[in-house]
């Protein structure tokens, strides 16, 4: 058994740490303790001599040394703010993020000799320190405990309660959870958490969704770094449901797909700027109860056309994914137009971004170095495309953020004009890679992603 506590200094990682060991006849390891021990000297004078870098370094070889070990771990605070000790820390391994208001954790740090990491006064570190590791924070977690109105004891028994057997919902809760999976034809899930209540779940929420390779990619990537997780399917044709379904459910993330990139918004605790700005979210994490919204859409547009910066672009669509893509396209200062078969909504979605907007009617390819395809045209079984090649110029590229089938026929008869193409694959890839890093804290390369699909 492996038991990790994240969280910042404060928060009771050493001292529950410390119980839950004792509780369970397991060996306790303290990573700030080890790289102690590592370098022969406390860590405010690892700072002073070599400062952070190599006390980052230390940590790292400390981590590393505990991937495979059995007890419990606490780490430095800032040591999920790497991705590669998330991976050590998750590998067949639970991780507990041990949280508290930024007001608690100063009383509780204040008379530290630790050194200050961003020369603010202490008060203000410590909220801009926990802003800034939110993110890796939330990732990292299978859970999240608020241990400001816990003492440590009663911290230990929330974490012990699942390994005791005891059950993580009410009995109400449990035969609302049942029903909706028998509704959802996921009865083979409830088996699955009936046999191990450890499992933890992720899922694409969407109507349809049967379509998406999200379950054998993030399957595959979840066996690859020994983590006790399973992905599902949520096709239901109301987004609150789903939603219900999933605070109900041991599930820490939710990929979002059509129709409901918008409409799930409503139902979030939190939302962060890109998807804000964009106006639609197509992850969510879930942690502590709280339900955080982001958009990694925007990101698997604008890394593979990162060589077209300044160009020409016209989008094809006004829903979600035509938001993200104009949101990418204008942060490589492209002169953007948005057409769509209703008017209307590409003349709403340009004004949000200042750009120009027209009718689909109205594409003409010689004013496009870029175009984006954002519509489900083209998706199986639909074998239309919006585009002929002789709509288009040789010196176009073109990019269809569909991708089943893999060659749409938009991307067929761009070829045939000539045309650099790029296929949805790649926006797969790469919104997929930072959408697993928001849910698991751990980063994987497009190449990982690439070979866990092939």
């Amino acid at each position: 058994m492996k038991i990790v506590l994240v969280g910042f200094r404060g928060t009771g990682k050493t001292s529950v740490g410390r119980i839950l060991a004792d509780r369970l006849g397991l060996p306790f390891y303290d990573t700030d303790a080890l790289v102690e021990q590592r370098a022969a000297m406390p860590i405010p004078e690892i700072f002073r001599r070599a400062g952070e870098p190599h006390f980052r370094a230390l940590e790292r070889e400390v981590v590393t040394s505990l991937r495979n070990a059995e007890g419990v771990i606490g780490t430095g605070g800032g040591a999920v703010c790497d991705p590669a000790n998330v991976a050590d820390l998750r590998w067949h391994g639970t991780v507990f993020l041990l949280a508290a208001a930024p007001e608690v954790v100063h009383e509780r740090i204040a008379g530290s000799d630790r050194p200050g990491l961003t020369g603010l006064p202490p008060e203000e570190e410590v909220r801009a320190l926990l802003a800034r590791r939110k993110e890796a924070y939330l990732g990292a977690a299978d859970a999240c405990i608020d241990t400001g109105t816990f003492t440590p004891a009663g911290v230990a028994d929330i974490i012990l309660r699942p390994i005791r057997g005891e059950a993580g919902i009410s009995p109400d809760d449990a035969s609302e959870r049942d029903t909706l999976l028998d509704r959802f034809g996921l009865t083979a899930v409830r088996d699955m958490l009936d046999r191990d209540p450890d499992l933890r779940l992720c899922a694409i929420a969407g109507n349809p969704c049967a379509h998406s390779r999200s379950p054998l990619l993030y399957n595959r990537l979840f066996a690859h770094f020994g983590m006790n997780y399973h992905y599902t399917r949520l096709e239901w044709p109301d987004a609150g449901v789903i939603v219900r379904l999933a605070t109900l459910l041991p599930l820490k993330g939710l990929s979002v797909t059509i129709p409901f990139k918008t409409d799930v918004m409503r139902y979030l605790d939190e939302i962060d700027d890109h998807a804000a700005a964009i106006g639609a979210v197509n992850t969510i994490v879930r942690c502590g109860g709280r339900l955080y919204g982001h958009n990694t859409d925007w990101l698997g547009v604008r890394i593979p056309l990162i060589h077209r910066r300044g160009a020409r672009a016209v989008v094809l669509g006004a829903g979600g994914a035509a938001a993200a893509a104009v949101y990418a396209l204008v942060s490589l200062d492209m002169e953007v137009t948005v057409l769509s078969r209703t008017a209307g909504a590409a003349q709403k979605l340009a004004e949000r971004f200042n750009c120009r907007w027209g009718s689909l009617e109205g594409f003409k390819g010689a004013d496009a170095d870029v175009v984006v395809h954002a519509t489900p045209v083209g998706m199986e079984p639909d074998t239309r495309s919006l585009l002929a090649a002789g709509d288009l110029e040789r010196k176009t590229t073109v990019f269809d953020l569909v991708y089943t089938p893999p060659e749409t026929p938009l991307i067929r008869a761009a070829r045939e004009a000539g045309c650099e193409t790029i296929p949805g694959t790649e926006m797969f890839v790469h919104q997929a890679a930072e959408q697993f890093r928001l849910i698991t804290g751990i980063a994987v390369s497009p190449a990982l992603v690439r070979e866990m699909l092939a």
